[in-house]
């Protein structure tokens, strides 16, 4: 029997290396199934927690928080343009694209976790922001991810209008930081082992293989 794991996906929509992991963990579980099965919880983490409604010019923002420099920028994002590709996934954000506030996001998807649909939403999210270069603050925008997730548009305008869920995401943020969580994607398996980064399938398969050896141990 495969050791069964719970996965915590700790990430952000606007964070490319979040979904290069999630394609790479995915990728890690297939080629170890027989020994670990998973199910994975999206967690939510902002990156920028007080961004304006209106956003910022990517090259900006880069260059305010990290010190980069357009052209350090631009080699930063041909680099996660060829790893986004290696795992399947168009990224298509330029000079031009912004960042968003998505703290609305997060509220839509601790309202899929019940429908089961967390993780399609989680991917139209990824798309919509990276490879549509949409804005995921803008509710037309999570309305139409979240009908491409298979999810009720109507009761998500709901969700949006009355201000639902945002203390459980508050609560959730808090927590997954108090657990030392800085930086997405932070994988934590089974609350005891945390995986960091936006990791090659490689990477994340050989940590998959050294915790169920651990779990094989435990159990003799």
């Amino acid at each position: 029997m495969p050791h069964h794991l719970k996965i915590d996906y700790v990430s952000d929509v606007a964070c490319p290396w979040c979904i290069i992991g999630l394609r790479g963990l995915e990728e890690a579980l297939k080629r170890t199934a027989g020994t670990v099965d998973a199910d994975i919880h999206f967690q939510p983490f902002e990156l920028n927690p007080d961004m304006p409604p209106e956003g910022q010019n990517i090259v900006e923002h880069i260059a305010q928080k990290y010190g980069s420099t357009p052209e350090q920028s631009a080699a930063t994002r041909d680099m996660i343009r060829s790893r986004a590709a290696g795992v399947g996934f168009a990224y298509n954000v330029s000079e031009n694209n912004r960042i968003y506030n998505t703290f609305d996001a997060h509220r839509l998807l601790h309202w899929a976790k019940a429908s089961g649909r967390q993780r399609d939403l989680k991917l139209a999210l990824f798309t919509a922001y990276f490879t549509d270069g949409k804005n995921v603050s803008d509710p037309e925008v999570l309305l139409a991810a979240v009908a491409e997730a298979g999810l009720d548009p109507d009761e998500a305008r709901d969700v949006l209008a009355s201000g639902r869920y945002a203390d459980e995401v508050r609560e959730a943020e808090r927590l997954w930081l108090s657990r030392g969580i800085r930086s997405v994607p932070g994988i934590v398996v089974n609350e005891k082992w945390l995986i960091s980064g936006g990791q090659p399938p490689e990477a994340f398969e050989q940590a998959l293989r050294s915790i169920a050896t651990e779990l094989d141990k435990a159990a003799s």
